[in-house]
């Protein structure tokens, strides 16, 4: 669900929707997502500041805060 959560909320945001992959990396305690974009739309995933990539980090929160399981979203070059 996580999965789909953050490719749906990224492919909107990214000029080439196709380039998009999210890996996951189940720990015990976490799940760690991995985000990949097309270097041209790293900017707009992360946004200035960081302001976008912690939008879409307080909403994956929100979203596994009812499972009890700690989820990070690392967005990769």
């Amino acid at each position: 669900m996580e999965k789909d959560l953050v490719e749906y909320i990224v492919k909107s945001l990214v000029d080439d929707p196709g380039q998009v992959t999210v890996s996951v990396v189940e720990g015990e305690k976490s799940t760690i997502l991995e985000l990949r974009v097309a270097s041209g739309d790293i900017g707009k995933v992360i946004g200035k500041h960081g302001r976008i990539a912690k939008a879409i980090r307080t909403v994956l929160q929100a979203a596994t805060a009812k499972s009890g399981k700690h989820t990070v979203l690392e967005i990769l070059d």
